[in-house]
C-alpha cells in the first residue's frame, strides 16, 4: 500500500509539472527528482538498514540533478532550431547525424551548420 501511494502522488505531481511553461532544464530536474524520490524510497525501504526517507532524498537528488541534465541538452537543441543559415535558410535537423543542415536556396546543395559541406 505504501508503494502505491508514493508512485500515485509521483504521477500526479508529475502530471502537474508536466503542464508548465518552463523549460524543458526545469521540467527535467522536477520530473527526475520526483521519479528518483520514488525509486530511491522503494529501493531503500527494501535494502539495507530499510529507511525509505534517505532513500527517498538520495533519489530526489540524483533524479533531478540526471533529469536536469537531460533537459538542459534537450533546450540546447531547441534553441539551434531557431537559427538560419547565411541566406535566411531555415536550419533543418538530421536525426541520424544528431546534427543541424540547411539548403543553400542559391546552389541547392546542403551544408552542415558549421559551413562544411554536407553532401
Amino acid at each position: 500500500m505504501k508503494i502505491f501511494a508514493i508512485t500515485a502522488g509521483a504521477l500526479a505531481a508529475l502530471a502537474i509539472s508536466a503542464c508548465t511553461s518552463s523549460g524543458n532544464t526545469e521540467r527535467g530536474a522536477v520530473t527526475g527528482g520526483l521519479l528518483g524520490a520514488a525509486a530511491g524510497a522503494v529501493i531503500g525501504n527494501n535494502t539495507g538498514s530499510g529507511d525509505a526517507g534517505q532513500g527517498a532524498a538520495i533519489g530526489a537528488a540524483t533524479g533531478a540533478i540526471a533529469g536536469g541534465v537531460a533537459g538542459a541538452s534537450s533546450d540546447r537543441n531547441n534553441d539551434r532550431a531557431d537559427r538560419y543559415g547565411p541566406n535566411g535558410e531555415p536550419m533543418l535537423y538530421d536525426n541520424s547525424a544528431r546534427r543541424y543542415y540547411y539548403v543553400d536556396r542559391r546552389s541547392g546543395r546542403t551544408y552542415w551548420d558549421n559551413g562544411d559541406y554536407r553532401g
